[in-house]
């Protein structure tokens, strides 16, 4: 069924076709170089230890020589069409049995150790993602930025670092590129060199390809841990007090409209998630994002996904697209995975027609800013409204700024909870109810600070709270917190 091989693996079927797409299983020799498991990391972060440093192997050039010969004659020698239709586990099987022949036939010297990476390499090549697997499968890693072939860096610990892995060539990672983004529908090549995609766990995916990558295809992926985050372990990780973590229930509880701000990779998705566990079951939540990533545990989810254009230029579905059309779905709350043009208005107006509750994500690096981010972003639609009607409308519509930040040493805080209260003239009002203060830096460079209260005994959504029935826990929680500041002052 795949060929037969001769004494020197000579070829006998015809030059391999594409490779097929991928069947999806962790390879067990892969499995092997997973990083601990997460609940170690979460104790470590807890006891807020200096995390080990990564080991990170970089191989020699002569596996890179020996793994594309075998590479090259275990092409020469199977039958692709045939082993797409076998399940994973016995492709996996077959392509042991003829990598190990070849490797005794052509004589290589190789340890067992060596023989088994080598097996896994090419095992990923053919079925999966290829030098990717052993960093998607590792739950430490936040990001993988791939620069070219022959470059590739990771992301752990909230400090970027080299990973020892490389392609055999620029071929070869564009052809994984296109097997990531044909999953969602999607193409990446010279007509189309930029390309959003995800992966099936929802972590975001990134391509741009040669002409416009000069030095070969760049691949980012924003990976999703297997184990979604939770507010109770944000606390654990010091990202948030308890008393705000349960404002923050509050808030998600109440139908609050909240739009989380923050620069790249501070969490800004992750917090959206953390909120949104906290929606009642029996509502009706539309999601819309560029690439699907939210992760919602409710039963009764719609999410919707952007289009791009086509080869012709047309068909493309954009975010404003969705947020009009989601509109006459009947929403009970409408979540926006990243507001960044237009679409911010037909949000804004979602909010202030009975869809309370409703959420997004804008990168800002404040909440003063984000506020004049989303004034710039209706004025990009090309809206001709006075200033003052442009802030009357996101001073109806937005209720609380929460804004989390990535301070220097690679950890995540969140830094604000602030009201959006009024306006006096032309300006808006905001209240902080909790700030972070940085208050040093420790012997081993981490960044030292507290989450502290600023006093406000009744916040303004303090009446919605009482609709809900939680006057009472939200009266406790800033409370504790006041006393917590008044006792440390």
């Amino acid at each position: 069924m795949f060929g037969k091989r001769g004494n020197e693996g000579a070829v006998t079927s015809p030059k391999a076709i594409p490779i097929p797409a991928p069947m999806r299983s962790a390879p067990v020799a892969v499995a092997a170089t997973v990083a601990a498991p997460v609940s170690a990391a979460v104790s470590r972060v807890a006891r807020e230890e200096a995390p080990p440093p990564v080991a990170v192997r970089t191989r020699p050039e002569s596996y890179y020589e020996t793994k594309s010969k075998v590479f090259g004659a275990l092409i020469d020698t199977i039958d692709l069409s045939q082993l797409a239709r076998l399940e994973t586990e016995m492709a996996r099987e077959e392509i042991r049995d003829i990598v190990n022949d070849i490797i005794a036939i052509k004589n290589f010297a190789m340890t067992i150790a060596e023989q088994e990476d080598l097996l896994a390499d090419i095992c990923n090549d053919v079925l999966g993602y290829g030098p990717l697997e052993p960093l998607l499968v590792r739950d430490d890693i936040a990001d993988i930025m791939v620069n070219g072939a022959k470059q590739t860096f990771i992301e752990v610990n909230g400090k970027v670092i080299e990973a020892g892995v490389r392609f055999r060539d620029n071929q070869q990672l564009l052809n994984i590129c296109q097997r990531i983004v044909s999953q969602v529908g999607r193409r990446v090549d010279e007509s189309s060199p930029i390309c959003d995609a995800r992966l099936p766990d929802g972590s975001r995916v990134n391509v741009i390809a040669p002409p416009l990558a000069i030095d070969g295809t760049v691949l980012t992926i924003r990976k999703f841990k297997k184990d979604k985050l939770t507010l109770p372990q944000l606390v654990e990780f010091g990202a948030i007090s308890p008393e705000g973590a349960t404002i923050l229930e509050i808030i998600g509880r109440v139908r609050c409209n909240v739009v989380i701000s923050g620069g790249t990779g501070s969490g800004k998705t992750t917090l959206l998630n953390c909120l949104t566990r906290y929606i009642d079951e029996d509502e009706r939540i539309i999601t819309c994002e560029d690439s699907a990533e939210l992760q919602l545990q409710q039963p009764h989810v719609v999410r919707l996904e952007t289009r791009p254009p086509n080869i012709e230029g047309e068909g493309e579905i954009t975010m404003r697209d969705l947020v009009k059309n989601c509109l006459r779905m009947r929403p009970e709350r409408i979540i926006v995975g990243e507001v960044r043009g237009p679409e911010v208005f037909d949000l804004l107006q979602a909010m202030n027609t009975g869809h309370d509750g409703s959420m997004g994500t804008i990168h800002a690096n404040s909440p003063r800013e984000c506020l004049n981010r989303m004034e710039a972003m209706i004025a990009m639609g090309g809206f001709t409204l006075p200033a003052r009607t442009v802030k009357e409308i996101i001073v109806g519509s937005v209720d609380v700024i929460v804004q989390a930040a990535r301070l220097r040493d690679g950890s995540r805080r969140i830094t604000h909870i602030t009201e959006v209260i009024g306006m006096e003239g032309d300006v808006i009002i905001t209240q902080d109810l909790f700030l972070y203060d940085i208050l040093g830096e420790d012997s081993r460079g981490r960044l030292v600070g507290r989450h502290r209260a600023t006093g406000i005994g009744r916040p303004a959504f303090w009446d919605r709270a009482r609709y809900y029935n939680e006057e009472q826990r939200l009266a406790r929680a800033l409370d504790a917190a006041n006393i917590g500041e008044e006792a440390r002052a």
